[in-house]
């Protein structure tokens, strides 16, 4: 199994940033522990500050599927996207329709945030991606990873319905 883990502008600071929302875990250490907690599983990790970035890199997944659904590359596919889109889950429509159009191909893509947006900032309450997402992990801190990467492997087939945590 291939999941990819996607994070959002800023998280490359995680665990030196604002530690009293994100926590002081870094992500070199989250993508050690989901590696030490699943040794079967073949994580990636991508991070980019940029919005387009974020649409390719799930466009390139669904495409990378498709050629080797079809026969032209070989290899395994990711089955799953644990995503942690940073605050442009609150304004991107165009990072919303590329998780959707993710989803619509068979990836599985979960979106996880560290800290609750629903007790932050009013502006941060409300996320664009949760309904277009298999699931959101909301509030769970950087344990949110692990949890979407359990999901993602344990996961029924057929649900793929937006659930939050």
């Amino acid at each position: 199994m291939r999941i990819l883990v996607l994070n959002g502008p800023n998280l490359n600071r995680l665990g030196k940033r604002n530690p009293a929302v994100y926590g002081t875990t870094s992500m070199e250490q989250v993508m050690l522990n989901l590696q030490q907690a699943f040794p079967d599983v073949l994580f990636t990790y991508r991070q980019t500050n940029h919005e387009g970035c974020l649409i390719d890199i799930l466009q390139d997944a669904v495409a990378e599927k498709e050629d080797i659904q079809s026969g032209d590359k070989e290899g395994e596919a990711v089955s799953g996207i644990i995503i942690n889109p940073g605050g442009l889950c609150h304004t991107s429509v165009s990072l919303r329709d590329a998780v959707e159009d993710t989803v619509s191909a068979g990836i599985k893509v979960v979106e996880v945030h560290i800290s609750d947006i629903s007790k932050r900032e009013t502006f941060r309450n409300v996320s664009l991606l949760s309904e277009v997402c298999s699931k959101s992990i909301i509030g769970q801190g950087t344990d949110g990873y692990r949890q979407a990467a359990m999901w993602l492997i344990e996961r029924p087939e057929k649900e793929n319905t937006a659930q939050q945590e």
